[in-house]
This record gives structure tokens, C-alpha cells and sequence, in this order.
């Protein structure tokens, strides 16, 4: 009699939020929508903070994934270059309704404050 798979079916929400929820991977997405086709280093100083081992991390799990493509031009010295495919332009346009939302909660003109409760330490919306 054949063993059951121990291969758990992992729900796939819970796969992309891994993708996304790693070190620098929401920023990395905006500055490549933002700046369009970018090459490593201004990449690298556009996200101020990180390091080139995380970049090249980050860089190639969202290439694995399809989220980005690599150019690479083998020129003297090579000239590599990354961009969102359709597949990234995809979930970006799922991820500016979140940034919106962000903004209106988070940002300047924030809607609502929250404060945490200096007792209980639970989170209290400020309503005007």
C-alpha cells in the first residue's frame, strides 16, 4: 500500500505573503515601478540602507518567481539591469490599493491615529 504524501498544500495567499513579506521586497517592487528598467547600483542607491548581499537576495527571488526579469548586456564592463515582467505589473496593480490605504491610515493626513493604550498596551483609533 502506497504512504500518503507528507507534502503539505501550503494555501496560496499564505506562498505570496512569504514572497512579499521578506527584508526590502515592497520597496524594492515600488522603486522598480517608479524608476522603470534599473541596473544594480542605482538600484542599490535608490534603497538606502541595504546591503548588496539582501539586494542580490531580493533581487533573485523575485526574478525566480517572475516578478522581475534580468538584462544582462555583455559589454565591457557587463551592464546588468532589472525590471518588473507583466507578472509584477500585475501584483502592483493589486498593491496600490494597499498603499492608498496605507497613506490614509499611516501618513501625514492620517484618518484615523492610532494610540496604544498605556495600560492594556491594545491598539485605540482616535476618531475626530
Amino acid at each position: 500500500m502506497p504512504r500518503p504524501s507528507k507534502e503539505v498544500k501550503r494555501c496560496p495567499v499564505s506562498l505570496l505573503m512569504d514572497i512579499l513579506s521578506g527584508p526590502w521586497t515592497l520597496y524594492l517592487l515600488w522603486v522598480m515601478t517608479t524608476k522603470g528598467p534599473i541596473r544594480f547600483g542605482a538600484l542599490k542607491r535608490q534603497v538606502e540602507g541595504i546591503s548588496t548581499k539582501v539586494l542580490t537576495e531580493r533581487l533573485r527571488l523575485l526574478e525566480r518567481e517572475g516578478l522581475i526579469y534580468r538584462h544582462y548586456e555583455a559589454t565591457v564592463p557587463p551592464q546588468v539591469s532589472y525590471g518588473l515582467t507583466d507578472r509584477g505589473s500585475e501584483l502592483v496593480q493589486v498593491l496600490d490599493p494597499l498603499g492608498d490605504l496605507a497613506l490614509r491610515w499611516y501618513g501625514d493626513g492620517a484618518i484615523a491615529p492610532l494610540n496604544p493604550n498605556s495600560e492594556t498596551g491594545a491598539i485605540v483609533v482616535d476618531y475626530p
